[in-house]
């Protein structure tokens, strides 16, 4: 148990309105007559195992943010691998082969792509020092400090990439707040963008759009697939939002999703295989550079592009440099975390109602359901605040609340009971105003609650057996789907399909997922 859930369990075995005496007996009760048993000490070690490996985590972090100073999100495989074949003077090439291939195994992209993720840098190196002779945690501090050794960074350098990273994270914690929604998430790569350029890029003025890969399903003659523009920067919107780019257009877009990398055309007037939005710009202004980098998800497949070009900036030097580029590669990554984020809790909001709308005839008793989704707070009195996303009546209508209220827990007392819920990611049972709550959790892939189920059933203290029975397979079954759509979104891993039917698009197969898992939890009863 954490504090929040041993203080729940404490209070559950308490009940309610007890008095201050009772408490304390019971406080000196637990001090008396604890001890440890042998299990417990196991747990303690397993605790403090994860401590060092939390430790260790940051450590590599840490390490990772120095070499990848431009803030890409991704540093040189061959660059590491380079470095790490001299570490103890060229003895461990045989564990740094080793290593490789074990990281190839279970990433099998990297041999294509030739780029370590924070995740995938992590892992080379825990594999690395699993496989140097001597004590494994000795291993990594080692590696650790001849890795930090073996890069300078200039004090510029480090302000730089202290700055952008500040703006990257801005991106991330938009898309936490952002209501599930993708509005916010587009101006915060925008401003990151323009920040970047006024600060580091020689106040160039440039332009930015998003564009999204979709089935051509209108005109498929044209190619299988399209490019969508969904959002743009404010002077671009009449000429680019919403417009269409197809596979027999001019254009570099294509080839950059094709190739995987970025594509930079310094001088657009001497390329002549370049769409230009804006047919009002006479053609002697059509001048700048552009550049095309490839949106990738986890599994470093392409999805969309970021584009930028500087054909509103009439100076004859707007070309991009490289730590410019490499920085907008860091741009294109955290807005890729970002869009699968807010797929993510999208997906987990579909797959709720889906559980819903099978167990409301179910359990008739249940009088209303309320759907939370957990963010981070606001300012720094509250960690985390709660948003309300899906109201449902008795009847099984639902209301998707377009503008959905935030809830601060010291602003709502007698909503308590779902704060409680969400330290201490465990089911809660209370009473308010005479209504009975069973408060539920949906666990993230570390456990901590990411979104809450608050149901209501009026003033019965319990449901009946069968509607009880009902509710508890929901809830298991939710869980299960909320578990493997968080998989799918952030693992580097191909998702496991058990239906012929999860074989179509993304949102199509949410909406089945959660009926998969109560079809697979009946072949095992059966």
């Amino acid at each position: 148990l954490n504090l929040p859930q041993f203080v729940q369990l404490i209070e559950m075995f308490l009940g309610e309105d007890v008095s201050l005496p009772t408490v304390e007996k019971l406080v000196a009760f637990i001090k008396e007559e604890y001890k440890q048993t042998e299990e417990e000490e196991k747990e303690l070690e397993k605790v403090q195992r994860i401590s060092r490996l939390a430790q260790r985590e940051l450590l590599l972090e840490a390490l990772f943010e120095k070499w990848d100073i431009n803030a890409s999100g991704f540093v040189d495989l061959e660059e590491v691998d380079a470095v790490l074949n001299t570490f103890e003077e060229g003895m461990e090439k045989g564990a740094m082969g080793k290593a490789k291939k074990q990281l190839y195994t279970h990433y099998p992209q990297l041999s294509r792509v030739g780029k370590l993720s924070p995740k995938t840098f992590q892992a080379l190196l825990e594999s690395v020092a699993s496989e140097c002779t001597g004590d494994e945690d000795e291993a990594i501090d080692n590696l650790v400090e001849f890795l930090a050794r073996s890069v300078e960074r200039s004090p510029t350098e480090c302000l730089r990439s202290l700055t952008r990273r500040r703006w990257l994270h801005n991106i991330q914690l938009t898309a936490e707040t952002s209501r599930a929604s993708m509005e916010p998430v587009y101006k915060a790569v925008f401003n990151a963008l323009s920040q970047d350029a006024e600060a580091h890029g020689d106040n160039k003025k440039l332009s930015a759009y998003i564009a999204l890969l979709e089935e051509n399903k209108c005109a498929p003659e044209r190619g299988r697939i399209l490019l969508h523009y969904v959002a743009c920067t404010a002077d671009d919107a009449p000429y680019v939002l919403n417009q269409t780019l197809y596979k027999d257009m001019k254009g570099v877009s294509f080839a950059a999703v094709e190739e995987g990398k970025p594509i930079h055309v310094p001088r657009v007037q001497l390329h002549g295989n370049i769409h230009f939005w804006n047919h009002d710009r006479p053609v002697e202004e059509r001048k700048g550079s552009l550049l095309v980098l490839p949106l990738h998800d986890a599994r470093w497949r392409a999805f969309g592009i970021l584009g930028l070009d500087t054909l509103q900036d009439q100076r004859d030097q707007t070309i991009f440099l490289t730590h410019e580029i490499s920085f907008y590669q860091g741009v294109s990554h955290a807005f890729s975390k970002a869009y699968h984020h807010i797929c993510a809790l999208e997906n987990v909001l579909q797959m709720a109602t889906t559980a819903l709308d099978w167990l409301y005839p179910r359990a008739p008793s249940i009088s209303a359901v309320i759907v939370y989704l957990v963010e981070p707070g606001t300012d720094e009195t509250c960690s985390y605040a709660l948003r309300r996303m899906i109201t449902t009546d008795n009847t099984g209508h639902k209301e998707f609340h377009s503008s959905p209220i935030l809830l601060v827990r010291k602003e709502n007392l007698l909503r308590d009971y779902l704060f409680k819920c969400a330290d201490s990611s465990e089911v809660i049972h209370t009473s308010v105003c005479g209504e009975h709550h069973i408060t539920v959790p949906l666990r993230d892939l570390s456990g901590q609650a990411l979104g809450i189920l608050d149901i209501s059933i009026g003033h019965d203290q319990k449901l009946p057996p069968h509607e009880h029975k009902d509710l508890q397979k929901m809830l298991k079954m939710a869980q299960a789907a909320c578990s493997e759509i968080l998989k799918t979104s952030s693992e580097e891993t191909e998702p496991t399909y058990i239906l012929e039917a999860e074989h179509v698009a993304n949102w199509r197969r949410v909406g089945i997922l959660f009926h998969r898992f109560m079809l697979q939890d009946l072949r095992e009863c059966v």
